[in-house]
């Protein structure tokens, strides 16, 4: 098999589990945070949705400099649900398509980087597995308490939650 073959269902099953914990993001709690320093829940739902797209930087690129990107493309914010999942569903068709890749294409180095300063630099492959579906994962699970702290059933995840049993 190769790595995209092994890759790709994992990346299936969390992209399905991330839209379900999508689509219970309302609309009238995007502006709400849990904390001062926090995130509000449409900011941090649009940044889970929009970091999907560094899955094309990783497979297409050999490093991405923050430096070159303007503030306004890194933290850009959806203003509903419905658009948070129209980028949702194209970021992840993008992503699952820049991974059809030869395990050659995987295993060349890939490094993050902010003008001078280097963040890491590691085969594509352990950037994939990090840098976006942990990264991913990271803040939905943020995303899901959000949910929960204000009384929004939080979807099935790994197995029932406590709002969908078996």
């Amino acid at each position: 098999m190769t790595i995209a073959e092994l890759l790709l269902p994992e990346v299936d099953q969390e992209m399905a589990t991330t839209r379900r914990v999508l689509e219970r993001v309302p609309d009238d709690k995007l502006s709400w945070k849990p904390h001062e320093k926090s995130f509000s829940t449409g900011d941090l739902a649009s940044h889970l949705v929009n970091m999907i797209k560094w899955t094309d930087v990783t497979m297409n690129q050999t490093e991405f400099d923050l430096a070159t990107v303007p503030p306004d493309q890194m933290n850009q914010a959806a203003s509903s649900r419905a658009q948070l999942l129209e980028w949702f569903d194209a970021n992840a068709a993008a992503a699952r398509k820049a991974l059809e890749k030869p395990d050659a294409d995987y295993v060349v180095p890939w490094t993050l980087k902010q003008g001078n300063k280097v963040f890491f630099t590691m085969p594509r492959v352990a950037c994939v597995r990090s840098f976006f579906l942990n990264h991913v994962i990271h803040h939905r699970a943020q995303l899901s308490v959000y949910l929960r702290l204000n009384n929004i059933p939080v979807p099935s995840i790994y197995g029932p939650s406590a709002d969908e049993g078996m």
